[in-house]
């Protein structure tokens, strides 16, 4: 299982330190994902030698408008092994979800973006992940929480009808708002969420940087064909 980051200037702990405490978690992983005007100096190979835990390159994207997140996307994409998109606006849930060289559209749900239908189709047809943020649940109290939790729920019965791929995470910015998955998987239990769900969107975050960096070595060809050594 795999959680993913921001670390420091994009978040108040640096990537070491996560690491660090996913590790004593039980976290198999770590995607750093910071926004693309805050990027992180770290040593991934470094830090998951110290640590014993796999640490993969990411960025999440943000942008005013879609034309300036296409442009974004085509600078990032061949760099990073998990490109993610900041969401949270109806534009640009709509954008990450027709784009197949995304591989997550995160918080959908957060400020004043909405998610249908169609915007679950388009990501079972793209292939793009959904994320189920739990960083509102866990941080936020009274209104704000409980808002947050029917808007998890909306997002999973859509998510459920369009049989669209997922990821999970608390999304945290320091080491403090790290949870141990069967944390999650509790809280997810709680709010309506089935255990076999949360592992899974935990465990997807792993099976994407997998695939992605067998999709950025010199053996791939195309999907399903790579040269056996």
């Amino acid at each position: 299982m795999y959680e993913a980051i921001h670390a420091r200037p994009d978040g108040e702990s640096t990537v070491a330190r996560q690491a660090l405490t996913a590790s004593e978690y039980g976290y198999d992983g770590i995607v750093v994902r910071n926004h693309g005007d805050n990027q992180a100096s770290y040593d991934p190979g470094r830090i998951a030698d110290a640590y014993d835990i796999d640490v993969a390159t990411g960025i999440e994207i943000r942008a005013d408008d879609p034309s300036r997140a296409s442009g974004f996307l085509g600078n990032y994409r061949p760099d990073r092994t998990i490109v993610a998109v900041h969401g949270g606006t109806t534009a640009m849930n709509r954008f990450a979800v027709e784009q197949p060289a995304v591989d997550v559209l995160a918080h959908p749900m957060r400020g004043s973006g909405d998610f249908n239908h169609v915007l679950a189709t388009a990501a079972a047809d793209n292939g793009v992940r959904v994320e189920f943020s739990l960083g509102a649940v866990v941080g936020q109290s009274g209104g704000s929480r409980v808002r947050a939790i029917q808007g998890l729920r909306k997002l999973r019965d859509l998510v459920e009808d369009a049989d669209a791929p997922y990821v999970v995470s608390v999304d945290p910015s320091n080491h403090l708002e790290l949870r141990a998955p069967r944390d999650l998987v509790t809280l997810g239990e709680r709010i309506g969420f089935e255990p076999t769900e949360m592992e899974d969107g935990l465990a997807e975050w792993g099976r994407l940087v997998d695939r992605n960096r067998e999709r950025r070595s010199d053996r791939f060809i195309e999907p399903g064909v790579s040269i056996d050594e």
